[in-house]
């Protein structure tokens, strides 16, 4: 399948940084920088052979253009991507990566409430380093199985002190979210990162809060989010001058590509963007886990891997 722009990287070192996790540092030292990157933006690393692609947040500064770090938990039931990093990357290996993406942008704002829970703090790292930088107001609020399975924790304290709640599962029970997020506060921004209960919590506290203040990120697709009618539809492919049906049982892309129609897509799972697409007209019925509420009101653009249509035709640019 057509895929995004990659290059390759080497390995330059891998370390465990909490039980299950290791942080894989990656570079060109014969090539000089790497591309540019924001706060919250992820990667693609292409895994093995045959590669499986898998998706992880950038967890060192943007400052450093000379590597990309990313934390990779060791996944019970890993479908060949963690598994891989853990048992069979090695120092030094090449492996390709895809330019750095970002659906989980940093806004600014005056005070930011962070929530992580496990794995889900790798992209707060950098987020914190902004708002630090920025001179705004933070806190940080932690979660994990165990205080061992957390990674980065003697870091952020030394960053954050007091700013910084660690509250690891076994001594603290679940996060008390009814506190943290109890008052709607003006000029904040709540960023959350973690397993999927987590991520429901949190919208659910956050439902009173003024619309766009709640950021969360996912790598799989949330709860209920590909569910629906499957009817038939017309996509008009405005820049081929084509129009195909795409039956109840096929996707967008799937139609799209075997009518020859040059499509670059990735996950097929509505998490990862890449298959963002403008809509010209109609009406799309968003199944992705990236968009906002905002963006799905507006209706100008979907996620062609997933979605469909709520009208009986859409145009997109394509």
């Amino acid at each position: 399948m057509p895929i995004p722009e990659t290059f390759e990287v080497v390995v330059l070192s891998k370390e465990t940084v909490a039980d299950g996790v290791v942080l894989l540092t990656l570079g060109r030292p014969d090539r000089g920088e790497l591309p540019a990157w924001q706060s919250g933006a992820h990667v693609d690393l292409h895994l093995g052979e045959p590669p499986v692609i898998r998706q992880y947040s950038l967890c060192s500064s943007p400052t450093e253009r000379d590597r990309y770090q990313v934390a990779v938990l060791r996944e019970p039931d890993s479908r060949g991507g963690s598994a891989y990093v853990h048992d069979g990357l090695t120092l030094g290996d090449t492996i390709l990566v895809s330019l750095p993406r970002n659906n989980f942008e940093q806004i600014e704002a005056k005070r930011y409430v962070f929530v992580a829970g496990g794995i889900g703090i790798t992209p707060m790292l950098p987020m914190i380093e902004a708002a630090q930088r920025a001179g705004a107001d933070w806190t940080l609020l932690y979660g994990g199985r165990t205080a061992a399975s957390m990674a980065f924790t003697e870091e952020l304290v030394a960053t954050g002190g007091e700013r910084v709640s660690l509250r690891p599962q076994d001594e603290y029970g679940l996060l008390d979210l009814a506190s943290l997020l109890a008052e709607p506060t003006p000029d904040t921004a709540v960023y959350c990162c973690g397993p999927e209960p987590l991520l429901k919590a949190v919208e659910a506290h956050c439902a009173p809060w003024p619309k766009g203040s709640l950021h969360v990120e996912r790598f799989s697709p949330a709860e209920g989010a590909l569910d629906g009618p499957t009817t038939e539809f017309d996509v008009e492919f405005a820049q081929s001058g084509v129009t195909l049906t795409i039956p109840p049982d096929r996707s967008i892309i799937a139609v799209a590509e075997e009518a020859g129609i040059p499509v670059v897509y990735n996950c097929e799972e509505g998490t990862c963007g890449v298959c963002e697409t403008p809509v010209l007209d109609g009406a799309p019925d968003h199944r992705d886990s990236v968009l906002t509420d905002q963006e799905r009101q507006a209706g100008s653009c979907m996620m062609i891997c997933v979605s469909r249509a709520r009208s009986p035709r859409l145009i997109l640019d394509l």
